[in-house]
C-alpha cells in the first residue's frame, strides 16, 4: 500500500463523480436508481488510464451492474478506516448518500500499519470504533451499510498453499457485523479460497504481475502481490457482486453477468487529464 499523498487525494477527487450507472431510463415513472458507495483502500479504488492495467475491485463492480444500479467508488489508495475518516472522505459520502443506497465499507490493509499514527488501528478497539462511525452514519441517513473484509494478498507457503495475511482484522470485522447486526461480505475468506484453488502461478494473472515491456505504464514490469490487474479486479468484484445477490442486499434486477465470462477490456480507466 502506498502512503496517502496529494496525488492520491487529487485522484480521489477526480474520480468521486465517476458514478458508473450502466444505462439510464427516461421514463418519469421509473424507480430511482440505487447507488452503491464504496469506502475502502487501494485494492478497491479507481485508477487512471496512466496506471492501467492496475485496477481495484470497486472500479470493476459496475461491470456487473444493470441500469437499475449505480456505483460510486470513493476508495482511496493508502487509506485506513481511520485516515479515510480523518480526511473527511466519509463526510463526503454521507453528504451524498440517500435512503435506500448502500455503503460498502472495506478497510484493513492499512489499519495493519500500527506504527503509522495516521493510519494504524487496533483490531478490537480503534478499528471497530472507526468502522462503527461508517455504520452509524449510513444508518442515520436511511442507507444500508455492508461490511466487507479485506481481500487477501497473494501469499503462498513453501508447500504452495495460500495463507492469510491480515491477522485479527477480518475476525474483528466479522464480530462487529454480528454485534451490530449489519450484513457482512467475507471477501477475505472468499478470496483466500479462490487463491488456494488457483495456485501460485495462476494467481499472477489476477495480481499486478507484468513482464517487462508488456505495458507502457510499467516498462520494467511489475510483481505486485497486493494490487490487481484488470482480470483480478473483475473476478474479485464478481465475488462481491455474487454475495450482494446471494444475501439479497440490492433491489431485484440490480446485477447481471454474475456467472458469465467478462473480458478484461470491459473495465474503464478514466483519463488523468
Amino acid at each position: 500500500m502506498t502512503n496517502i499523498s496529494r496525488r492520491a487525494l487529487a485522484r480521489a477527487a477526480a474520480v468521486a463523480p465517476l458514478i458508473a450507472a450502466l444505462g439510464t431510463s427516461k421514463a418519469s415513472a421509473a424507480p430511482r436508481v440505487a447507488t452503491v458507495y464504496v469506502a475502502g483502500d487501494s485494492t478497491a479504488s479507481v485508477y487512471h488510464s496512466t496506471e492501467a492495467p492496475r485496477a481495484g475491485w470497486g472500479q470493476a463492480l459496475p461491470v456487473f451492474a444493470t441500469p437499475r444500479l449505480a456505483v460510486d467508488d470513493r476508495a482511496l489508495s493508502g487509506a485506513s478506516s481511520k485516515s479515510f475518516y480523518d480526511l473527511g472522505l466519509l463526510d463526503g459520502i454521507l453528504a451524498d448518500i440517500r435512503p435506500g443506497d448502500r455503503l460498502l465499507v472495506s478497510f484493513g490493509h492499512n489499519d495493519e500499519k500500527v506504527t503509522d499514527p495516521a493510519r494504524g488501528t487496533d483490531p478490537y478497539t480503534t478499528y471497530q470504533d472507526y468502522l462503527r462511525r461508517y455504520l452509524d452514519g449510513a444508518r442515520q441517513r436511511g442507507a444500508l451499510p455492508v461490511l466487507v473484509t479485506s481481500v487477501e494478498r497473494r501469499r503462498f507457503d513453501a508447500q504452495g498453499r495460500a495463507y492469510a495475511s491480515h491477522g485479527l482484522y477480518p475476525q474483528a470485522m466479522r464480530d462487529l457485523a454480528a454485534r451490530e447486526k449489519v450484513p457482512l461480505i467475507d471477501l477475505q475468506a472468499l478470496s483466500l479460497s479462490r487463491w488456494e484453488q488457483l495456485g501460485a502461478e495462476a494467481t499472477k494473472l489476477y495480481f499486478l504481475w507484468l513482464a517487462a515491456g508488456l505495458s507502457p505504464n510499467y516498462p520494467t514490469g511489475a510483481a505486485d502481490n497486493t494490487h490487481f490487474q484488470a482480470h483480478g479486479a473483475i473476478e474479485v468484484a464478481r465475488l462481491v457482486a455474487q454475495e450482494l445477490h446471494r444475501q439479497r442486499l440490492l433491489p431485484p434486477g440490480s446485477l447481471r453477468r454474475l456467472d458469465d465470462a467478462v473480458a478484461d477490456d470491459r473495465l474503464h480507466w478514466p483519463s488523468s487529464s
